[in-house]
């Protein structure tokens, strides 16, 4: 069957085909006008730069991953302005047809799912890649640009493979497990592929990041943290080993990042405000007052470093984000939680869950944790009621501000896809495995020293690997929250930890029958959308389902 793309898809930006790669076998047969060949779409370098930036950066975007793990775990209660949106998915009602695995659309938003938007992402990469192979650049600057597009464009695939593994395979630390639809080039449209091992998807990603890894370079400047370089490469490649259980692998590429990006850990510190700074001798305004409030949630900057990472006007610790103008591709993950803008009055979609605030949050009278995240993560407008337990939970009204907005946009911010402080979590958890516990403690109480504004923070010591693996995901709890972490942690880690999800009784105004999901629940790897099994009978369903 011949491969073609059409010139309409080509125009919208590259637009990918069906969920299963299907559709009609007749229209294909048809040669029609306004059909391309990827050789006739793809005619120069520029025109493949063009089509990297505004066919594949334009749809990467994980934020079904960061929506739906916040909603399903424990990172969220339903909000004061909320009209029951995913209250099913939030209550553990999950099958093929939940609209944010992929099975119709998210009541918030009009984006894809998980599923197909990483399908709809390697759909266009491996068009842009089928296209390359008829271009002959230009001289040795030309084809040094060529191959930085390649690069870029099989890192990214690499990162969806990694990304559709976690979510959808039923064990990645098994590499016969069953795995995803592996999808290596532009197949014939009325391709039915089955689900294969996950070692088959796992040999193809490393081909990905190695050849990536041979190209790319990396920079620690403020504008290269929206553009896929070496350091994206090796903080995925320490990820995906990590979740594989390759933890010799993960070490090795963690710690380069922490050696070679040039990026430190985010300082919470300066953590308080000269009243004047002309006139030293009035004082410092205390944490939380209405003058440190002014200057901390500044819209367009901050005095204080950790919030000026949040709030998009400085790089801190960031390894790749994904940049969201205020009028360019890609959602509003502000709109995720408040319809307005980050304020109680905004509208909050989604309050922050009571139990993760209670890790950060200092109650009236006793000692300041100095935790800066309680500030960086709450708006100063939020109702915090200390008789929480005993009132209707929309009244305990925890403003998510973890994502600000910026000047002339209240709901749109960068997405942190990799942070210097996940390298850290994952150095710990493979320093856990290999029995240096004292080590992997000294790794957390880095990150933990770094996000107090009182200089001083406490890491308990490891009496046993399980106690270290649970410091290890409470912290990644608290520093990764609404990141899109904590689904795939919990799956990875709670036994090995033994904790659970942690869900607060209050994080509902009903009763819920199940309040947290049993770690042995099957509902820790998502269905096959309806839309694949019923198109692709190939596509084996997970169990449960």
């Amino acid at each position: 069957m011949k491969r073609i793309i059409n010139t309409v898809l080509i125009l919208a930006t590259l637009s990918a085909t069906g969920f299963a790669l299907n559709s009609c076998q007749d229209a294909l047969d048809i040669k029609q006008a306004g059909e391309l060949k990827p050789e006739e779409v793809f005619t120069n370098v520029s025109n493949l730069s063009e089509a990297l930036n505004g066919s594949v950066y334009a749809i990467f975007d994980p934020i079904d991953e960061i929506y739906f793990t916040a909603v399903f775990t424990d990172e969220v209660k339903p909000g004061s302005g909320s009209g029951g949106q995913e209250y099913d998915l939030h209550r553990f009602f999950l099958d093929p047809s939940t609209s944010a695995v992929g099975g119709g659309t998210i009541s918030t938003t009009s984006t894809d799912g998980i599923w197909l938007n990483n399908y709809k992402v390697i759909n266009r990469i491996n068009r842009l890649l089928e296209g390359a192979k008829s271009i002959t650049p230009n001289g040795a600057a030309e084809t040094a640009t060529y191959n930085n597009i390649l690069a870029q464009a099989r890192a990214i695939r690499a990162f969806c493979y990694v990304q559709l593994e976690a979510y959808f395979s039923t064990n990645m630390k098994d590499p016969g497990a069953l795995g995803v639809l592996l999808v290596k080039d532009v197949p014939s449209t009325d391709a039915k592929l089955p689900r294969v091992k996950n070692q088959d998807v796992y040999d193809f990603i490393n081909s990905d990041l190695d050849y990536a890894r041979g190209i790319l370079t990396s920079s620690s400047s403020n504008a290269a943290r929206y553009y896929v370089d070496k350091n994206f490469v090796n903080a995925l490649t320490a990820r995906f080993n990590i979740y594989r259980g390759n933890t010799a692998l993960a070490k090795q590429y963690a710690q380069d990042v922490i050696s070679n990006s040039g990026l430190s850990l985010t300082v919470a510190t300066p953590g308080s405000i000269l009243i004047d700074p002309n006139n030293p001798a009035l004082g410092f305004q205390p944490v939380g007052n209405p003058a440190w409030n002014t200057a901390f949630y500044g819209t367009a900057s901050s005095f204080n470093p950790y919030r000026n990472m949040w709030n998009d006007s400085a790089r801190g610790e960031i390894i790749f984000s994904l940049n969201r103008l205020p009028l360019g591709a890609g959602g509003s993950i502000g709109t995720r939680w408040n319809t307005n803008q980050s304020t109680v009055s905004g509208v909050p979609m989604w309050f922050l869950g009571r139990n993760l605030f209670n890790l950060i949050y200092t109650p009236t009278g006793q000692p300041d944790k100095g935790d800066i995240r309680r500030y960086n993560y709450i708006d100063p407008t939020s109702v915090i009621n200390t008789n929480y337990m005993n009132v209707d939970s929309k009244a305990d009204r925890l403003v998510i501000d973890k994502y600000p907005g910026k000047t002339s946009t209240a709901t749109r911010n960068d997405l942190k896809v990799f942070r210097l402080s996940e390298m850290y979590f994952i150095l710990a958890e493979a320093e856990t495995a290999a029995g240096n516990l004292s080590t992997a403690q000294g790794l957390i109480q880095q990150v933990r020293a770094a996000r107090n504004y009182l200089g001083t923070a406490t890491t308990p010591t490891y009496a046993n690997a399980q106690s270290a693996y649970a410091d290890i995901l409470k912290e990644r709890r608290i520093e990764l929250a609404l990141e899109g972490h904590r689904y795939i942690d919990l799956k990875r880690l709670a036994t090995v930890a033994g904790v659970t999800m942690d869900r607060n009784i209050k994080d509902d105004f009903i009763t819920l029958p199940v309040l947290n999901l049993p770690n042995d629940s099957y509902k820790y790897t998502l269905p096959i959308p309806v839309q694949e099994t019923s198109a692709n009978p190939n596509a084996q369903q997970n169990p449960g389902y």
